[in-house]
């Protein structure tokens, strides 16, 4: 018997560690004075995410547009921890509650995949073109852990174009929510997939 997408929908389904969606978060930009809320709208007005290059923590010189595969209760866990532990984590904002979500198929369909975790040596083997698939991965000293597994992340290489119909939008709260509401042009909430409130998840 064949493995159809239903069976493969119903088996996520039945997975409280599992989602049929990845998840890309937004974080706001300092030097343009820039919220995450604004980024999301001019993600939502190109219709695109940019990808990132090093700075966003990809490996080698190819941009590329990251994604976490975990279900709304992890990304909610992901956020609260970089938020609790926001000095000791280097304090830099990596992300915040706001951003989008896609089913797992389309952006298979555009060349996302998982990444690999691996140590910097590792990376090496690696052509240089395709670098930006990589993570490091590194347990050997207690001291200097390195380790994004729990982000469970895809990568897309390039920017990643979409259209309204297969978005759904994440938002941390109600106020976000107004927010977003009272700024979004009508063809956006008529036609994006829904809106949800991470916080009424995860309460």
């Amino acid at each position: 018997m064949k493995y159809t997408n239903k069976l493969w929908e119903e088996r996520v389904w039945a997975r409280s560690d599992m989602s049929l969606y990845v998840t890309h978060l937004t974080r706001g930009r300092k030097e343009d004075n820039k919220s995450s809320l604004d980024v999301l709208f001019e993600i939502l007005k190109d219709k695109k995410i940019k990808g990132s290059t090093n700075s966003g923590y990809v490996s080698g010189s190819d941009p590329a547009v990251c994604f976490q595969d975990a279900p709304l209760s992890g990304i909610a866990q992901n956020i609260r921890h970089e938020v609790i532990n926001h000095e000791k984590l280097g304090g830099k904002k990596r992300y915040t509650a706001i951003g989008l979500m896609f089913k797992k198929p389309l952006v298979f369909a555009k060349g996302g995949r998982p990444v690999i975790y691996e140590t910097k040596e590792f990376a090496k083997i690696l052509p240089s073109d395709e670098r930006w698939r990589m993570v490091t991965l590194d347990l050997s000293s207690k001291d200097n852990i390195v380790d994004w597994t729990h982000e469970r992340e895809w990568r897309v290489k390039g920017d990643f174009k979409f259209n309204y119909k297969n978005a759904l939008i994440i938002l941390p709260n109600m106020d976000t929510y107004r927010k977003f509401i009272e700024r979004a042009e009508g063809n956006v909430l008529k036609q994006i997939q829904g809106i949800v409130n991470l916080n009424a998840v995860i309460s």
